[in-house]
């Protein structure tokens, strides 16, 4: 799963303090959101945010007797924190989905006591080389950011019924300068490896070409997650090599550019596409019925208004 964060001012993190207050303590915690971007035009009432916690039984029970309503009221009484751990990592993909939980104030923050940051950067870096297999040989800067993004959705069932046909191109265009801050340092890294050419074409946007021989293309795939690099081995085959580590490591075989390029959206999409399905069926499960209706009628109803 690709997760993105921003960049953020040290005042503005203080501003989850008091929601923290609320709960039992996390390990890591990131909003985002629409409603967090001051320069996004497509703003909404709800933000999101993710919490990890090396526990997840122990800080559900703490939460239950602090926030017993942010649950259920089956999974409560049926099995209490056990259950709701279980449901999370059974059917869902271990994470707990709860679409209603209020606060008064609009928080942006990243809590990180687990070194996730590092974590995030090799994930951007391997957005941008999953991106760049994409795309064709010339590209411009808003093309590579909505590709990047467009690869948390490739398969997402909720895509088809649920969401803002144009999210994709409203989250790039609302956060452009959100997203160059991001992905800059990778850009100038791919481009210290002559594997991008970067040129200014006047404004805000910048030129971008690549190289589209195998070496570099073998790069790329060097660069993707482990997992999607193991579907893809498994798809068209696998040779043994000596890494730049000096160690022996199993390297995707494939004769193209594009064999690599739509093993790789294959693998991603099905991915995304269980996922996001046994993410859907959990939330449903936690949320318990009334909840998980009105959510789905808020989406849809989102949804709808892009395509009228």
């Amino acid at each position: 799963m690709v997760i993105s964060g921003g960049i953020m001012e040290n005042e503005e993190k203080t501003e989850l303090a008091g929601f923290l207050k609320t709960l039992p303590p996390v390990e890591f915690g990131c909003v985002y959101g629409s409603t967090l971007h001051p320069n996004n035009s497509d703003k909404s009432s709800m933000v999101d945010y993710i919490l990890g916690v090396a526990d997840p039984v122990k800080w559900h029970s703490e939460n239950l007797k602090l926030n017993r309503s942010h649950y259920a009221s089956w999974m409560v009484h049926l099995g209490g924190a056990k259950l709701i751990t279980e449901v999370a990592d059974g059917i869902g993909v271990g994470v707990h989905f709860n679409p209603f939980v209020t606060w008064n104030e609009k928080v942006r923050v990243l809590l990180d006591n687990l070194d996730v940051e590092n974590l995030n950067a090799a994930n951007l870096r391997a957005a941008v080389a999953a991106a760049l297999l994409i795309l064709p040989s010339k590209f411009n800067e808003e093309d590579l950011y909505s590709t990047i993004c467009s690869l948390s959705y490739m398969g997402d069932l909720r895509m088809l019924f649920a969401e803002d046909k144009n999210k994709v191109k409203k989250i790039v265009q609302g956060q452009f300068y959100l997203f160059s801050s991001m992905y800059k340092p990778f850009i100038e890294e791919y481009e210290a490896k002559e594997i991008l050419r970067v040129s200014s074409i006047g404004g805000q946007q910048k030129s971008l070409s690549q190289d589209y021989c195998l070496p570099a293309t073998r790069s790329l795939v060097c660069s993707l997650p482990p997992l999607i690099r193991n579907k893809m081995g498994t798809q068209l085959g696998e040779k043994k090599i000596i890494g730049d580590s000096g160690r022996v490591v199993q390297e995707v075989v494939f004769s193209s550019r594009e064999e690599a390029a739509r093993s790789m959206q294959k693998v991603v999409r099905r991915t995304v596409m269980v996922s996001s399905l046994r993410q859907a069926v959990s939330g449903v499960v936690a949320a318990g019925g009334m909840n998980a209706g009105r959510y789905l009628a808020n989406k849809v109803r989102k949804a709808w208004k892009s395509w009228i």
